[in-house]
């Protein structure tokens, strides 16, 4: 037996030593086979090199094969070859196991070279980053600029660039390809398909939130990510972040009541909804009064979560008096006192303030990456309403160091957010004005077209008690009777849906508290119904949002019923 065991033993030390030696040769072999980069037989490792996406091919007789994208790794043979009665130079190459040729100025040595553009021109209105990695931004750049490329960080799939960088005059940043062409012509154009840039350029800029001509209407393309699947019909109960304690009889009531998603309070204005990183970091003073620890939302969101619940974030972006509190630069100031402005008790970080932005979306992506939503939505997407008067006379800073249209940045703003938020697979929402769906840019900067193209959902709040007491001819108060409301006010939606390309899904607000305004009638099981099947019948039908400030249960469970319905 020992002897046995020590042949065995032999027969291993053999076997491991060929391996060694075998690894060794290969080692070596493969050191001389591609010292400086070049192949013992004449070949080497290329890249395929272009300004544009693809680059044609050819086949041995110099006529047109395949095309490939660039940026693609080939082998590349050493040899010049010249067509006959030309003077252009290609080479052969393989790629997935055929040879090709290629004229010599479509290769490069180094990945880096691969993308050969010079220039760019801007054709949307949109963000210069610091670097390719955060949200940090830089600058802007505005339809029409010319962009000098200096490097790019990725090539796409189609060949296309993911985002440049780029140097305009005195700076160097990364700007997303997407939002750039190769031509100053085709970068001053419009989107003009079915004469959409026609509709929109019709409507001037009367109530001073801008004009329909300066904003874009390009198709933008609306994600569906993996894992995380958004409801065709979302059913929402609202909560705010002061009633998570009680968590487990709004999981119940929802559950009992064809209720499948809910909306909750991220950061409210002076209500932050859990003590963030991000509040800590860019303000303190939201972080100190947050209403929940970090921990205990986090797990209250994690058991809406594993309930089976599609679960919406809410932010309230440009209405944040603890922002301004600790950050008084980005605010609208009056400038009279130097000091941030007080529109109805509350200050108003600038919508054109860069700071801002980058504050409420890196709270956003913290928030899906902390707590798993599945969307972000945002409210307060606006300029303060009713300011003409002091603008016009002068009394405000808005602090518009771009020069830009209050709908403009709203539009820009969003696209911004959207590009980074769904970068952690979580969809965007936004919330609008019931007046938003009138054929007008709203002085406050929100235009339906601009957003409704961009986002991938849109979320107005035409609350019948908030509506002109007897709007769309009614000869009664339009409160009393919203399912006409809802029907009228639904099919001017439809058609501002119908003026862009690729339209958000639409999820409407409803009113769930009883009317603030004479009369002041009970908003009961009947009248939630009513507004729902007032939508609905206009095919609206990508769900709803129960708006009640105080997310209350008794008031929910007094109007459950509306919700079992089938709509």
């Amino acid at each position: 037996m020992a002897k046995r065991k020590k042949k065995r033993l032999k027969i291993g030390r053999l076997i491991t030593f060929l391996l060694v030696v075998f690894l060794v040769f290969y080692l070596i072999i493969s050191f001389f086979k591609f010292v400086g980069g070049k192949l013992i037989n004449g070949q080497a490792l290329a890249y395929i090199a272009s300004s544009s996406q693809k680059v044609q091919v050819y086949n041995s007789e110099f006529k047109k094969d395949i095309e490939i994208v660039r940026g693609t790794k080939v082998i590349s043979y050493s040899a010049d070859i010249k067509k006959e009665d030309s003077d252009d130079i290609y080479k052969k190459i393989k790629y997935n196991k055929k040879e090709y040729l290629i004229k010599e100025e479509n290769l490069t040595s180094e990945y880096e070279q691969s993308v050969q553009e010079e220039e760019m021109f801007v054709r949307t209105h949109s963000t210069i980053y610091k670097n390719k990695k955060s949200s940090d931004i830089l600058s802007v750049a505005k339809k029409g600029d010319t962009l000098k490329v200096v490097g790019f960080d990725k090539i796409n799939e189609d060949g296309s660039v993911n985002m440049y960088k780029i140097k305009k005059e005195d700076i160097i940043g990364f700007i997303y390809g997407k939002y750039l062409v190769n031509n100053l012509e085709e970068a001053k154009k419009n989107y003009d398909e079915a004469n959409t840039y026609q509709v929109h350029a019709s409507r001037k800029n009367v109530l001073g939130g801008g004009a329909g001509n300066d904003l874009d209407y390009y198709p933008v393309a609306k994600p569906k990510f993996k894992n995380n699947e958004m409801p065709e019909e979302t059913r929402t109960l609202y909560l705010n972040s002061g009633v998570l304690g009680n968590l487990d009889a709004y999981i119940k009531l929802a559950k009992n009541n064809n209720i499948n998603a809910f909306v909750v309070d991220i950061k409210d204005n002076t209500a932050p909804g859990y003590a963030s990183l991000i509040m800590k970091e860019l303000s303190p003073t939201n972080y100190e009064r947050a209403i929940n620890s970090l921990d205990t939302y986090k797990k209250a969101i994690k058991k809406i979560k594993d309930e089976g619940f599609y679960v919406i974030g809410r932010i309230t972006v440009f209405k944040d008096s603890y922002y301004v509190q600790d950050n008084p630069d980005c605010a609208i100031t009056s400038k009279s006192t130097g000091k941030p402005y007080s529109h109805n008790g509350s200050y108003w970080p600038s919508a054109f303030s860069r700071d801002v932005w980058e504050f409420n979306v890196k709270l956003a992506i913290e928030a899906v990456k902390e707590m798993g939503f599945n969307e972000i939505q945002f409210d307060y997407t606006r300029f303060p309403d009713k300011t003409k008067t002091i603008e016009d006379q002068g009394l405000v800073d808005m602090k518009n160091t771009y020069n830009e249209s209050k709908a403009q940045a709203i539009q820009a703003f969003l696209m911004y957010a959207t590009d980074e938020i769904h970068k952690e697979n979580a969809y965007v929402s936004v919330d609008v004005f019931g007046e938003s769906a009138n054929s007008y840019v709203t002085a406050y900067g929100q235009y339906w077209g601009a957003i409704s193209n961009v986002v991938d959902v849109i979320s107005a709040m035409p609350y019948p008690d908030h509506f002109d007491t007897y709007a769309y001819g009614s000869s009664v108060p339009v409160w009393t009777e919203p399912y006409k409301l809802m029907k009228a006010w639904g099919a001017t939606v439809v058609t501002r849906q119908s003026e862009i390309p690729t339209p958000a899904k639409v999820r409407t607000w409803i009113q769930a508290y009883n009317a603030i305004r004479a009369p002041y009638i009970t908003y009961d099981a009947n009248k939630i119904s009513e507004q729902i099947r007032g939508l609905y019948e206009n095919g609206l039908t990508g769900g709803y949002i129960t708006w009640n400030a105080s997310s209350s249960i008794t008031k929910y469970e007094e109007i459950a019923s509306a919700f079992k319905k089938e709509y």
